[in-house]
């Protein structure tokens, strides 16, 4: 099983899949509690949505990888992978924490493969991150020519080994590895990325909203980089929230962060160019919705899947019109 093949609205075409992860919820990072409801009726959400599959959040967040695989199984979505955050500039024990918790997502991600029976080229996605540093949280969308807070090349070289072990990792679990570039990290800006992608041999999650965030053209960068592309993010957002954030010293990067990702349609990404290009160059695979958000009271969680249920409906849509 790899997901619901039909969704209400607009008929997606062979090869596209549409999901969604628990941080459009609420869900996120170490010690995630629950979005307002539990962990089940967050896939029952979804998989009511028309979603055929998510992204697993935090490690552990739907229990064990027994539990998970059953939940998932239950609700009939397809484990469409999990991100993975690591400290790469942080000291070793840092990193070795980070990486036992990769473990434990492999496990996840790899139960849900086995009972799904799950094919190589729609293996779950271990999807790896920079974290980082707190310096970095407070100095969003860096000018591409100021590296004063880049990474040395002693720095690249450390990323690039480590990427390899976790790559090595996630190939050891049947998954297929890709590496998220996010803003306020070490891997923000196009030329970052290309850093990466000279480096390593990683494939690669394009963001298209955390890409225009940090100055970059999704649509230029879809072709440049369209032979490394294995997963897609399709996210919208305000400028005008960032530009406030950078202006004002805002440090509280999670707070204004949240303000900054809007329901489709309500932001500054030119979804329908960049969902035109990725069609036309024969993309086959996830479609990722993200709409990053606070914790979710309970009270307010009805209101929040009916707003994913929302963004499905019109990305579909789009998705339809382009093919």
């Amino acid at each position: 099983m790899t997901g619901r093949t039909t969704n209400p609205g607009a008929a997606l075409p062979d090869g596209i899949l549409i999901g969604n992860a628990p941080v459009s919820y609420g869900v996120y990072g170490e010690g995630a509690g629950g979005p307002g409801s539990s962990p089940g009726a967050l896939l029952a959400s979804m998989a009511e949505a028309g979603y055929q599959g998510s992204e697993l959040g935090p490690p552990g967040f739907f229990g064990t990888p027994e539990q998970t695989a059953a939940l998932f199984t239950e609700h009939r979505l397809a484990a469409v992978g999990a991100y993975i955050p690591v400290h790469y500039a942080l000291d070793d024990d840092v990193v070795e924490h980070d990486l036992a918790r990769m473990e434990q997502t492999c496990r996840e991600l790899a139960a849900c493969a086995e009972a799904a029976g799950t094919p190589a080229d729609l293996a779950p996605l271990a999807i790896l991150a920079d974290e980082g540093s707190e310096t970095l949280l407070h100095h969003p969308a860096r000018p591409w020519d100021d590296r004063s807070l880049a990474l040395t090349e002693a720095g690249w070289e450390r990323l690039a080994r480590l990427s390899e072990r976790a790559v090595a990792m996630a190939r050891s679990y049947g998954l297929r590895p890709s590496f998220h570039p996010h803003i306020s990290t070490f891997v923000e800006s196009p030329w970052e990325v290309e850093r990466l992608l000279e480096l390593t041999e990683v494939g690669l999650t394009l963001d298209i909203a955390h890409l225009q965030l940090a100055g970059g053209d999704p649509v230029a960068c879809l072709r440049a980089w369209r032979e490394r592309i294995n997963h897609v993010h399709v996210k919208d957002v305000r400028m005008a929230v960032l530009a406030e954030a950078k202006a004002s010293g805002r440090t509280d990067f999670d707070e204004w962060w949240a303000d900054v990702c809007v329901p489709f349609g309500a932001g500054d990404v030119d979804i329908d160019a960049f969902l035109s290009e990725l069609l036309r160059g024969g993309y086959r695979g996830w479609l990722l919705v993200e709409q990053d958000r606070a914790p979710t009271p309970a009270e307010e969680y009805p209101e929040v899947a009916a707003e994913q249920a929302a963004n499905h409906a019109w990305l579909a849509a789009k998705v339809a019109a382009h093919s």
